[in-house]
């Protein structure tokens, strides 16, 4: 049994406490408002003052925060995450934030004697709820085996891919993706609508071509109703697809279709909707064609 730490309780960081909470592992919760997590409270976390007090309390500790902002803005300081670590102590970031401020990160964390692996996961809260979520894992190998069995214990793909940072980059190349995916599967069903075939049909037909990756599944069937819950925002998706931009200007990879996506995004939030799931490219994309469903976008 390890006495763990988890701080950001969104709806990710909230559906791996759970699964945290469901081994003999003892967990320590914080956030910046405590409402998030009296659920967990009640089913047996406990909480911690300060993110410093997180630490201190527990052998390995985990952040899923916003951006590298947010990052920055709990480790540091007299009560941050960074006051509390030391010799022996693990932190795991699940943030996806700048690769570069992860390997500056983890030269602070080893100043103080302690180790830190970046580790995002690929999946939604429901995948991560049923135990099928994917994790990539960067930092050093040793600190990587003795974390593995918590890590597998929310979900069973853990990869090792590299030094620190190289997983937050493999996330960024991830998550791009994701809303190239959407973007695409939004124009077929566009076309195949504005055809003469029913929505509902064409998606039906698309669900079960072989175009039907995972992500497709999960959002799909979002183009023909509303949802009462974000699992992954327009604005977060956002800040993941400017992070890939920035990369590839960097390495010297043209992302076309990244760079064309965005601006999709930059629609979404200009007509209201950053807040929704990023599915809602489809009702943009819908009422630049003359055929918005009225699903989020009104007018």
């Amino acid at each position: 049994m390890a006495k763990l730490g988890y701080m950001g309780l969104g709806a990710m960081g909230s559906a791996i406490s759970r699964r945290l909470l469901s081994t003999d592992h003892e967990l320590t919760v914080w956030n910046r408002t405590r409402e998030k997590a009296e659920p967990l409270l009640q089913e047996g976390a406990r909480w911690a003052e300060s993110p410093r007090e997180l630490a201190a309390r527990s052998e390995i500790v985990f952040t899923m925060v916003t951006d590298t902002a947010a990052v920055k803005a709990v480790c540091e300081g007299p009560d941050g995450l960074l006051a509390g670590l030391g010799p022996g102590k693990v932190y795991v970031d699940m943030s996806t934030g700048s690769p570069v401020n992860t390997r500056a990160l983890a030269d602070s964390v080893a100043g103080v004697a302690a180790q830190m692996l970046d580790a995002p996961v690929s999946g939604t809260p429901p995948t991560v709820e049923q135990g099928r979520a994917s994790l990539m894992v960067g930092g050093d190998e040793d600190a990587f085996e003795r974390v593995r069995p918590v890590l597998e214990a929310i979900g069973p793909n853990v990869f090792h891919v590299g030094p620190s940072g190289c997983a937050v980059t493999m996330k960024i190349a991830i998550n791009l993706s994701l809303a190239v995916q959407m973007l695409a599967f939004s124009e077929g069903v566009l076309l195949a609508e504005k055809s003469g075939i029913p929505r509902e049909k064409a998606v039906e037909v698309m669900l079960a071509s072989v175009i039907a990756s995972p992500m497709v599944r999960y959002r799909g069937p979002l183009v023909l109703g509303d949802q009462d819950e974000s699992w992954f925002d327009c604005r977060m998706m956002q800040k993941d697809m400017n992070l890939a931009l920035e990369l590839g200007q960097r390495l010297g990879v043209p992302l076309p279709t990244t760079a064309a996506t965005n601006e999709l995004l930059t629609a979404a939030r200009a007509m209201g909707v950053g807040d929704r799931d990023f599915a809602v490219l489809f009702e943009v994309l819908a009422s630049m064609s003359g055929l918005g469903g009225g699903v989020w976008v009104a007018g």
